[in-house]
């Protein structure tokens, strides 16, 4: 195997890292509670996650980057025209970077920016570009807080799908007593932590294939693909995160294993066969994420195949076995068989054929000729087609998309 598989993770003690390696952007706002953000980005880092600030002009009046560098271990994002960061389209990928947004402080002018859908500064054009999940923790005076055009505001943003979290009540830094302070930074973390962890699939088995397969010419050549494994272990850290029992069977890759999966490396497409037939005895889900090679050499050199003058090789090979196929062809199957279809023409069409002639339940769909998307991306987009319904899923991060796709599969899963 080419990758050396580590699940003890330093620094997590007594517990596991609950938002581990996921990503948050921190929105900092011109409040007095923007102080407050140091011990929510040092908190979000000790629950294992990747933190970056983004700080609009009113925050940096409050506290210095430098201190929300130091504990985030980035540099502070304070300008939307960054000259070096927008030759790539700088705000964007920030945005598709992310899990999830969290604006914290939220000033009551932030606030009504976010409902003006206002991108004039990079936190707006990140919330307005990102595709994760958006939150809000509201600080001001309470009279501020009351006033009809915040809570209209309010009602805005949650009928947008964000989530608000707070505030709290109790005095507040001008000598007012009320609601509208920062909600406590553990109470914020709390809030994450809940929405994250969904415990969807709580008492379910999963089984996930990812990466490539390889099949040997010799002892030093094979044949494989461009698989990165990405998408495969997102699925399990997500299936993790919703409380499932997960196995992950992988070819060689060079991603780190979530904390908490059963981990089974192999190579051959014969041997990831065989380790999934074992494994879904008693899954609930089997998701074949997995690139593997179609055809096998028919004969394996023993030793180096050597050029000895040569211009050309012939290589005979035979077909592999249908690993997703054979799941579903099982007597007893799990309830749901999701394969994966990773086309470069005619992508719903090919993906339909082989939802159909495999007997899945679902197929994720996606066009792996888009360099945005494709193998070794961090991003992916398609379309999760089933037998009456295709669900569109837009381009984000592969862990968002992972945990969109787990949240709708726990859907249909019988109810025991």
């Amino acid at each position: 195997m080419d990758a050396t598989f580590d699940i003890n993770f330093p620094g997590c003690i007594g517990q596991m890292a609950r938002l581990l390696n996921r990503n948050f952007i921190i929105g900092v706002t011109g409040s007095i509670a923007a102080y407050k953000a140091a011990e929510i980005t040092r908190e979000l880092k000790r629950e294992g996650a990747n933190v970056r600030v983004i700080m609009t002009d009113g925050a940096c009046e409050f506290i210095t980057p430098l201190t929300l560098q130091a504990l985030s271990g980035n540099p502070v994002h304070t300008g939307l025209l960054d000259t070096d960061a927008e030759a790539a389209m700088g705000h964007i990928e920030l945005a598709r970077w992310a899990d999830a947004l969290v604006i914290a402080p939220a000033s009551a002018d932030s606030i009504a920016r976010l409902v003006q859908g206002r991108a004039d500064d990079l936190l707006g054009a990140c919330a307005l570009a990102t595709p994760a999940p958006v939150f809000v923790a509201p600080a001001m005076n309470q009279e501020m807080w009351a006033k009809a055009a915040t809570q209209e505001n309010i009602h805005v943003l949650q009928n947008r799908g964000i989530t608000i979290l707070g505030p709290d009540s109790g005095s507040q830094a001008c000598g007012d007593i009320g609601a509208g302070r920062l909600l406590d930074p553990r109470e914020i973390i709390e809030s994450l932590v809940a929405t994250f962890l969904t415990g969807q699939l709580a008492g379910k088995h999963v089984v996930i294939t990812a990466g490539p397969t390889r099949e040997p010419l010799c002892p030093v050549r094979y044949l494989s693909n461009r698989s990165s494994g990405k998408m495969g272990y997102a699925l399990a850290e997500a299936c993790i995160n919703a409380g499932a029992r997960t196995t992950l069977i992988s070819g060689p890759v060079h991603c780190e294993a979530p904390p908490g999966v059963v981990l089974v490396p192999v190579e051959t497409t014969q041997e990831m066969l065989d380790a999934s037939m074992a494994a879904s005895d008693d899954a609930d889900i089997f998701i074949g994420a997995a690139a593997v090679v179609d055809f096998r050499p028919e004969s394996v050199a023993t030793q180096k195949i050597k050029r000895e003058g040569s211009t050309t090789m012939d290589l005979k090979l035979v077909s592999n076995p249908d690993i997703i196929a054979s799941i579903a062809a099982r007597q007893v199957r799990p309830s749901l068989v999701v394969g994966f279809a990773a086309e470069t023409n005619d992508v719903t069409t090919y993906a339909r054929n082989k939802l159909k002639k495999k007997r899945l339940d679902f197929i994720f769909a996606n066009d792996v000729s888009d360099s945005a998307i494709g193998f070794n991306s961090d991003s992916n987009a398609g379309t999760l087609i089933s037998a009456d319904n295709d669900i569109t899923m837009a381009l984000s991060s592969k862990r968002v998309l992972a945990e969109t796709m787990i949240a709708e599969l726990a859907k249909h899963l019988p109810e025991t």
